[in-house]
């Protein structure tokens, strides 16, 4: 099952394996693949395909993720609070960049900076998705296509690149799952 935030992202997709637009956000992106895994049948995976910020100069291109945190729940104030370690990173791929998903648009260059302490790219539903994906048990995989560098701007290049970024998202889906 190929998992999307919004349609513009899903634009070129062939429509050969299901796709669910949970649009954007965590509880977005959860609510809704919780919705249709607690159906019935559970897909013998979730690609959650979509664009990202990239938190450091020159990362571009389309990323197969290796660990995915949250950036906008703090963890260890919490444990501090309770004895529990809430929303711990979540492993989803052997290699590749790290991913930090959060409920803000990443837009300028103090939160980029704050962010790349810890992360390469940034989005709104991936640590969501991974999570109740890997709840049940369903093998879980994130892609992401660089849409913008997460800064000054950001919001404009995102709308002037989500049609380029679903054109390579649709490329590496049909090279890599059919």
């Amino acid at each position: 099952m190929l998992v999307l935030a919004v349609e513009k992202e899903a634009a070129h997709l062939d429509g050969s394996m299901p796709v669910l637009l949970t649009g954007m956000g965590k509880v977005n992106a959860a609510a809704a693949l919780a919705a249709v895994l607690g159906r019935g049948t559970l897909p013998s995976a979730v690609v959650n395909l979509g664009t990202a910020g990239a938190l450091r100069d020159g990362l571009q291109g389309t990323h197969e993720i290796s660990r995915v945190i949250q950036h906008d729940l703090n963890t260890a104030f919490l444990y501090t609070l309770t004895g529990r370690t809430y929303g711990a990173p979540l492993q989803v791929g052997d290699s590749g960049p790290v991913l930090a998903t959060g409920d803000s648009f990443i837009s300028d260059g103090a939160a980029r900076e704050r962010l790349a302490a810890h992360a390469d790219l940034v989005d709104m539903e991936g640590y969501a998705l991974a999570a109740v994906a890997k709840k049940l048990d369903v093998p879980v995989r994130l892609v992401k296509h660089v849409s913008d560098e997460a800064g000054e701007g950001a919001a404009r290049t995102w709308r002037e690149s989500v049609d380029d970024c679903a054109k390579a998202l649709a490329a590496w889906a049909r090279d890599n799952l059919n």
